[in-house]
C-alpha cells in the first residue's frame, strides 16, 4: 500500500493506492491564501502540516487496515514557494508562494549578478521562482535573511516535519533557479547570486528514490504498522505527469488547476528561455520536460462564481452551456495573478472586455472559460516555437470534470484532448506511484503507465475556426493594455 500527498495551493489532497495501481480512497483538506499587499501571495507552512495530518486521518478512518499496511509515502506539491527556516528548524516568516509577483526587480538583479543564469538554469528569471524571493527578503527583510539556515520548498517542509531531514528532488528543485538543470545539481554560481550557499540547501535525490523515512514516533501516532519510507517525490506538474504516464518524450498534458500548465516530456534538457518556456528536470532519472505556465486557470472560474454570486462553479458552467451556443461576445484576460508564459508580466491584470446590457451570468462565465483556453493556446504556440514535439495531450486537474469546457479547450487548441480515469487526482497519484518505485525498485515505465481513457474530446470545427479569429482580439487586448498594467 502507498500514499500520495499533494501539497497544493487551495488544498492538500491525499490518496491511498494499492499494489495494483488502484486508488482505494482519497481525502482533501482546504487551504487559504493570504494576500496582505498587491502582488503578494503567502501561506503559513503550519497550515500545510495541519492539512496533511487531517487528510491522513481521513484516509485512516475510511480504510484502517489498508492504511496501516502502507510502506511508502510520496509527496508532490506546489512549486517555487520559499519556506525559510532558522537553525532550530523554526519557520521565520510566511512562505512566499509561486504566484507572488513582488520580486520583479530582483529577477533583473539575479541575471546581472550571474550573466550565465539562463544558460545554467535553462530559464529566464521570473518572480514566481524561488531565487528572486530570497533576494527580495535580503533587501526588504534583512534581519530575517540573516537568520536563514535552510530554504525548503512546500512539499519538502512537510517531509521535514515527517522525517526530520532536509531533502528535495530534481523536478521541484529545478523551479528554484538555483539548479544546474542539465547536471541535476545545485549551482554554486546561482546560489551566490542570491547570497546563499549549498549549506542552505536540502540534499537532492531523484523523485523515485528514497528520500527519508517517517519518524518512528510519528508513524505510531498516525497509525502505520511500521514507519513508511518517503520517496523523493515531485513538483506538482511532474507528479501529475507520473500520475498519467507522461514520462516518455512527446507525452503531454494540460493541467486545469489553480494555475494553467501545458507540459511536454523530453528525452533531453531542451531550454529556450527567450520564449518564456520552462525547462525543468522530470521526476524520474535522466528525463526532462518543458512547460508553458500561466498563473490563473481553474481559479478564474471560482473567481467568476464569487463575483456573480452563483451557488457553485458547476451550476454556473451549466448556465453558460444553456445560455450560449457559440463564442461569447465578451473577452476575458485571465491574468488575475499576473502572467508567465508568454508575457512574463507580474503586473498583468484580469480584464473583462465588451460588457453590454445583454451580458448574462452564463455568457460571462463562458468568456472566462474561453479566456483560459486562449491562454493555453498562447502557451502551446510558445512550446512549439521552443521546439517541443507534442504527442497525445491529456487533461488533468480540478477543471477536468467539465466536458463543456473540454470542447472549448480542444477547439481553442485545435487538437483532441484525452480525459483519463482518475485524472483529477493528478499529482497525488503520481506521488504514490513514485513511492512504490522507491519501495520496490521497479522501472518507472512499468509503474507510471497511462490510466484508462474515459473519453476523447475532439475540436468542434466551427468553434475552432471562430476561436482562431477571436484569439487575435484576445492577444491585441493584452498588448493594448500592457503599459496601463505597468502603471496600475
Amino acid at each position: 500500500m502507498y500514499i500520495g500527498i499533494d501539497i497544493g495551493t487551495s488544498s492538500v489532497k491525499a490518496i491511498l493506492l494499492d499494489g495494483g495501481n488502484k486508488i482505494l480512497g482519497a481525502a482533501n483538506t482546504p487551504l487559504g491564501v493570504s494576500r496582505p499587499q498587491p502582488l503578494w501571495s503567502e501561506q503559513n507552512p503550519e497550515d500545510w502540516w495541519r492539512a496533511t495530518l487531517s487528510a491522513l486521518k481521513a484516509l485512516r478512518q475510511a480504510h484502517p487496515a489498508e492504511f496501516a499496511a502502507v510502506t511508502g509515502i510520496g509527496l508532490a506539491g506546489q512549486m517555487h514557494g520559499a519556506t525559510l527556516l532558522d537553525e532550530s528548524g523554526a519557520v521565520l516568516r510566511p512562505a512566499i508562494l509561486w504566484n507572488d509577483g513582488r520580486s520583479g526587480s530582483e529577477c533583473a538583479e539575479i541575471e546581472q549578478r550571474e550573466p550565465r543564469a539562463r544558460e545554467i538554469t535553462g530559464n529566464i528569471a521570473m518572480p514566481g521562482f524561488t531565487a528572486p524571493k530570497l533576494n527580495w527578503v535580503a533587501k526588504h527583510e534583512p534581519a530575517i535573511f540573516a537568520k536563514i539556515s535552510t530554504v525548503l520548498l512546500p512539499k519538502d517542509y512537510v517531509r521535514y516535519r515527517m522525517c526530520g531531514e532536509f531533502i528535495s528532488e530534481m523536478s521541484d528543485a529545478a523551479g528554484t533557479l538555483w539548479l544546474d538543470v542539465a547536471r541535476r545539481d545545485w549551482s554554486d554560481a546561482m546560489l551566490a547570486a542570491s547570497g546563499l550557499s549549498r549549506g542552505h540547501m536540502p540534499a537532492l535525490v531523484e523523485g523515485s528514490e528514497v528520500g527519508g523515512q517517517v519518524r518512528t514516533e510519528l508513524a505510531g501516532e498516525l497509525g502505520f504498522d511500521r514507519p513508511p519510507i518517503l520517496c523523493g517525490g515531485a513538483g506538482d506538474n511532474a507528479g501529475g505527469a507520473a500520475g498519467i504516464g507522461a514520462i516518455s518524450p512527446g507525452d503531454a498534458f494540460i493541467s486545469l488547476g489553480t494555475s494553467g500548465v501545458y507540459f511536454v516530456a523530453n528525452e533531453r534538457f531542451s531550454p529556450n528561455p527567450e520564449q518564456t518556456v520552462h525547462a525543468f528536470c522530470h521526476c524520474v532519472p535522466d528525463s526532462w520536460h518543458q512547460m508553458s505556465v500561466f498563473l490563473s486557470a481553474a481559479s478564474c472560474l471560482g473567481w467568476a462564481q464569487r463575483l456573480i454570486g452563483a451557488d457553485d462553479v458547476a451550476s454556473l458552467i451549466a448556465q453558460a452551456e444553456a445560455e450560449t451556443d457559440g463564442p461569447a461576445s465578451e473577452t476575458f484576460l485571465p491574468y488575475l495573478s499576473g502572467e508567465r508564459t508568454p508575457h512574463n508580466d507580474p503586473n498583468a491584470k484580469g480584464v473583462l472586455f465588451g460588457l453590454t446590457h445583454e451580458t448574462s451570468a452564463g455568457s460571462l462565465m463562458r468568456a472566462v472559460m474561453e479566456g483560459v483556453a486562449f491562454a493555453f493556446a498562447d502557451g502551446q504556440d510558445a512550446l512549439l516555437e521552443a521546439g517541443a514535439e507534442i504527442g497525445n495531450v491529456s487533461v488533468i486537474g480540478q477543471g477536468a470534470k467539465s466536458a463543456f469546457w473540454g470542447v472549448i479547450l480542444a477547439s481553442a487548441l485545435d487538437r483532441p484532448l484525452r480525459y483519463l480515469q482518475g485524472g483529477e487526482t493528478g499529482p497525488a497519484l503520481g506521488a504514490a506511484r513514485l513511492a512504490r518505485l522507491a519501495v520496490t525498485g521497479e522501472a518507472p515505465a512499468d509503474v507510471c503507465s497511462a490510466p484508462q481513457i474515459e473519453k476523447v474530446i475532439e475540436p468542434d470545427r466551427g468553434l475552432a475556426d471562430a476561436y482562431a479569429a477571436r484569439r487575435s482580439k484576445f492577444q491585441s487586448l493584452y498588448q493594448t493594455l500592457k503599459s496601463e498594467f505597468a502603471g496600475a
